[in-house]
């Protein structure tokens, strides 16, 4: 079966089955293997009963020719009453022929004889052998093995008087039977044996697995986001011990990497951070610097407008000062979010609280469910919406009326909040640049409003993107996880009622 079927197997099924499948192999090898076992038993044993019974007919022949120097006329005298004796005591038939295969005597009847001459080619292989000498066949009628064997009977003085003939029957396929009786033992011990690895493989392959999952589940969770990936604590002496032990090294190098990702993102931000302070603090300055050096060289005490020309200097100052003192508190506001206060409420009545507001935009909110509930700072949620709010009315065509659509969405456990607005827009080129800190396309400003929002969202591992299209409009996408927790009771969080805006 091509490998290609088993590429879908879990690693469980792998285990599983290969474990079953050595089961049934290991008994079908023992169950071949004792058949062999069996059946060379019974042929070894054929084999020995055959020479035992040869050697006990033999000496039984021999001790009753010794007495004289028998030829082979003497021995129907003297075999004529221990042949029988020798024959039922052997409980074996025993012919005679002389040494050229004629019939000489016999304990059965001459006309019951399988074999009433010996064939001249059977005497002259006898005769040139001192060994015995077997031929094989099959009885049909007694559904038994026949051994024709032949050997040399010799009087007191070693000579070869006569060709003493013996049939012996067995039956070698008596060990089917012995078999049969072993299949139907091992068989059941088998079903039990097989029961058990089944019962056994399961027991490992899911463990294994369920071992194997949880390691799997813990590395992709790992990301250089993670606050804090744990190591794993596995005291098994195992195979998966050392992939613990790569794992658990693994988490030490990601947190040394984050620690100095997060060090030199910290560095080059505040090199940024203060590049900007430095450049909106400078644009005030210069303009001071020049109003006094032109002040002092034009001053007149005794000019009549004098009093004028230093309430508008004064007035030059006041304002250039207030634009520092509003660079300075927007960077402070960006540098130091306020400490977040989580709490469980309905996001479609806190949006529609924040937007009421904007009274003087149309605003259309839409979302799909009567109550989405999520759990963050409320303040968070307000300056997050009212940011974007804001864009939005600033971006307006003054070529049409504004118009803006603010839709929430829960899909599972994310909640999508969808701002859209039909502004100017804004160029595709400047679309990777909305959220840098230093970035804004407004004549005022300091362009930290949507770098202050992506902050928050991100504190609460969502994520914003931006779609627009110059002279149609901007739409903003905010993903938030709803972070509630499970058989949570949100009944006191919320008011059955809704006001539609």
């Amino acid at each position: 079966m091509p490998f290609s079927k088993y590429k879908g197997f879990s690693l469980r099924n792998k285990v599983f089955w290969g474990f079953l499948v050595i089961c049934i192999l290991s008994i079908a090898c023992s169950s071949v293997l004792s058949y062999f076992i069996l059946r060379d038993n019974a042929v070894e044993q054929s084999r020995t009963d055959l020479q035992k019974r040869a050697e006990s007919l033999m000496s039984a022949l021999d001790y009753a020719v010794s007495h004289t120097q028998a030829q082979t006329y003497d021995l129907p005298e003297i075999l004529s009453n221990s042949i029988f004796e020798i024959a039922d005591i052997n409980n074996q038939d025993i012919i005679i022929y002389d040494l050229k295969g004629n019939y000489v005597i016999s304990n059965k009847d001459y006309n019951l004889l399988p074999v009433k001459q010996i064939p001249l080619s059977t005497v002259n292989r006898v005769l040139k052998s001192d060994n015995r000498i077997d031929f094989q066949t099959y009885d049909k009628k007694i559904d038994a093995n026949v051994t024709s064997s032949y050997m040399i009977l010799k009087n007191n003085m070693l000579e070869p008087i006569a060709i003493v003939y013996f049939p012996f029957y067995h039956n070698d396929s008596s060990y089917v039977s012995v078999y049969n009786r072993y299949l139907n033992y091992i068989v059941v011990v088998n079903l039990f044996v097989i029961a058990f690895g089944i019962w056994l493989s399961w027991i490992i392959s899911n463990n294994l697995t369920k071992t194997v999952t949880k390691f799997s589940e813990l590395i992709n969770r790992i990301t250089l986001f993670e606050e804090d990936p744990q190591p794993i604590r596995y005291y098994q002496n195992d195979e998966l011990n050392q992939l613990v032990k790569a794992y658990n090294k693994m988490i030490l190098q990601i947190r040394e990497q984050k620690e100095r990702l997060s060090f030199k993102d910290k560095e080059e931000a505040w090199r940024e951070m203060a590049k900007q302070v430095a450049h909106e603090v400078k644009n005030p300055l210069t303009p001071m610097k020049l109003t006094i050096q032109n002040f002092e060289r034009k001053f007149d005490p005794e000019d009549p407008q004098i009093n004028e020309k230093v309430h508008k200097m004064s007035k030059t100052m006041v304002d250039q000062i207030d634009l520092v003192a509003t660079v300075a508190n927007a960077f402070s506001q960006f540098a130091q979010l306020p400490n977040k206060h989580n709490e469980v409420f309905n996001i479609n009545r806190e949006i529609r609280n924040i937007i009421k507001i904007f009274s003087d935009e149309k605003i259309y909110f839409h979302a799909n469910k009567e109550k989405i509930m999520v759990e963050m700072d409320k303040i968070y949620l307000s300056r997050i919406i009212t940011n974007i709010v804001s864009n939005a009315r600033q971006a307006r065509d003054e070529s049409r009326e504004s118009i803006i659509n603010l839709d929430v969405e829960q899909r599972q456990k994310r909640i999508i909040i969808t701002i859209e607005d039909n502004g100017v827009g804004i160029p595709e080129d400047l679309h990777c640049r909305i959220f840098e800190p230093n970035f804004t396309s407004k004549s005022g400003g300091m362009g930290l409003g949507l770098t202050m929002v992506r902050k928050m969202v991100e504190d609460y591992k969502g994520e914003i993107n931006v779609k627009s299209e110059v002279g149609k409009g901007t739409t903003f996408i905010i993903s938030l996880p709803t972070n509630l927790k499970p058989k949570r009771d949100f009944a006191l969080h919320d008011d059955v009622s809704e006001q539609s805006i």
